[in-house]
């Protein structure tokens, strides 16, 4: 065996996702919540890019937990982005547990404006994905409330379009 050369370049931290060697959690987090958002968008995506969307949102989740100046904030948006990703895979189960979890973390934290607008607009998706339309149009009740607290209007936007990409459930405001 040979003994690694002391004059290697090593991977930039800049590096993405899985080609190199990141040893800022934070910045891994970031990059890993990304990926997982890049994945989300992607149209076509393959088995083995759901298995890969899934694991970097809870990846990216699990260094954010690692980050010493890390908010309940994001851990909320980890747990509201997994979330996100089950219910895009058709996964109820998973999708509800990780969008209470979020729901959880701004109740408890105080925390207001877009992320707790987000967390109820993942409870109803998760609803609305386990086939439960009461529930999904009640926590989208709880969104549509939420987002009169929203300080900025692009991002009261953004959460009445998410709102409307529900399944199954007509835009009814």
């Amino acid at each position: 065996m040979t003994e690694p050369d002391p004059q290697a370049t090593v991977p930039s931290a800049m590096s993405a996702p899985g080609t190199g060697t990141v040893t800022d959690a934070r910045l891994l987090a970031a990059q890993l919540f990304n990926e997982t958002w890049r994945l989300l968008e992607q149209e076509r995506r393959t088995r083995a890019d759901d298995d890969r969307m899934i694991h970097a949102a809870h990846a990216s989740r699990y260094h954010w937990g690692q980050v010493p100046t890390a908010t309940p904030a994001h851990l909320a948006r980890g747990e509201w982005q997994i979330s996100r990703v089950y219910a895009v895979l058709g996964r109820a189960e998973p999708a509800l547990h990780h969008a209470r979890r979020a729901l959880d973390l701004c109740q408890e934290n105080g925390i207001g404006d877009w992320d707790l607008a987000f967390a109820c607009e993942a409870l109803a998706r998760a609803h609305a994905v386990a086939g439960d339309a009461g529930l999904a149009r009640e926590y989208t009740d709880q969104a549509l409330a939420a987002a009169a607290d929203i300080a900025e209007q692009e991002d009261r936007d953004l959460l009445i379009t998410d709102l409307e990409t529900i399944p199954g459930q007509p835009r009814y405001w």
